[in-house]
């Protein structure tokens, strides 16, 4: 009886500590500095605009596939110019938190990067990515092309009849205006915090359960 007592003790306390986390925990007081970044990639790569709830992961889960030579934290959707972190998560700007993903075509197509955006994340959940809330956290794809924007309208109607989700995709598809590279301590979060205890609890188990999913090539 006792052991089965402890038990439970272990697994309430364990569910009180994981909601004490959130993306919004790394919140730092640093001097605001995103910056609006060039959409033109270098010549030969090609770029694209994705948002599917805290970016710390996001980047980590892009940066993983072959064929992506980075991805940057970051704002978009919003009509704030040069926002911060704490005024996006005041949920008052419109942006989402995004990531923009820089990829050699010649080895992953834009409809492969779309296989990672929905294969990581539970793209039928209104403005909400696991223990995070809020418009900040939805998913969205920002298109700069026609073709970007007809791929990812297709993928969605592909995915909404897989039966992969109970419920229907409500990832928004928009024109993407501006992308704003966030505050530097945002970039690599994962790498260069690899014990913090949202990147613990929440970061490493949806980048696991993604691996576990994904058929395409991963990074040695």
């Amino acid at each position: 009886m006792k052991y089965y007592l402890r038990l439970l003790s272990i697994v309430f306390l364990g569910l009180i500590t994981l909601t004490q986390f959130s993306c919004a925990q790394g919140q730092k007081n640093i001097k605001p500095n995103s910056t609006k970044v060039e959409l033109t990639p270098s010549k030969g790569k090609a770029a694209a605009v994705f948002a599917s709830g805290c970016f710390w992961c996001t980047v980590h889960i892009f940066e993983a596939v072959q064929g992506v030579d980075s991805a940057i934290a970051g704002y978009a959707g919003g009509n704030t110019k040069n926002p911060t972190y704490r005024e996006v998560g005041s949920e008052t700007t419109g942006h989402a938190e995004s990531v923009m993903v820089y990829y050699d075509p010649k080895i992953i197509s834009y409809d492969e990067l779309l296989n990672v955006f929905f294969l990581s994340q539970d793209p039928t959940t209104p403005d909400q990515q696991g223990p995070d809330r809020g418009s900040s956290y939805r998913s969205a794809i920002f298109f700069e092309t026609t073709e970007q924007q007809t791929l990812s309208k297709n993928a969605i109607d592909k995915y909404n009849k897989s039966g992969m989700f109970k419920n229907p995709i409500v990832t928004e598809v928009k024109k993407l205006d501006a992308f704003y590279r966030a505050e530097e301590y945002h970039q690599h979060y994962i790498l260069i915090n690899p014990n913090e205890g949202y990147v613990q609890n929440v970061s490493i188990p949806r980048f696991n359960l993604f691996k576990a999913k994904y058929k395409g090539k991963l990074k040695e």
